[in-house]
């Protein structure tokens, strides 16, 4: 690689990116395209994941009040009858439940987190659009 002149390398790089008079690098239109393309495309996906997160939390949900029943169920029996092995399953049924629940309070972070991009999108896109209106 040879060495050039300070002068010309910033020419040179004056040269292949252009600036438009409101700071943006290359050309206005285009990049404002490729925006709202992309947001587009996240928006897209971000309402197909909602869904499906939406059903994943739904079914956790349905998920942890089988798994209370079940551990409201195994209570009565160990009060009646306190086998060993029935000890033993009744403590794993209450690891599941513990850790069924710990995973809903993630989605439902997750969830929240989701909504906030969402609504953060929205918002850009319609501030894009009553920009491009009044221009």
């Amino acid at each position: 690689m040879e060495k050039q002149p300070e002068s010309s390398r910033r020419d040179s790089g004056d040269a292949s990116s252009s600036s438009s008079a409101d700071g943006r690098i290359g050309g206005g239109g285009n990049g404002d395209a490729m925006a709202r393309g992309l947001s587009s495309m996240l928006e897209s996906v971000i309402k197909e994941f909602d869904s499906k997160s939406v059903d994943t939390i739904s079914s956790q949900d349905k998920l942890s009040a089988s798994l209370d029943r079940l551990v409201h169920e195994l209570d009565q029996l160990l009060e009646n009858a306190p086998l060993p092995f029935i000890v033993q399953h009744a403590s794993r049924i209450s690891t599941v439940k513990q850790r069924v629940s710990s995973l809903n309070l993630v989605l439902k972070s997750i969830q929240r987190r989701i909504d906030n991009i969402d609504h953060m999108l929205s918002t850009n896109i319609i501030q894009d659009k009553t920009a491009s209106g009044t221009t």
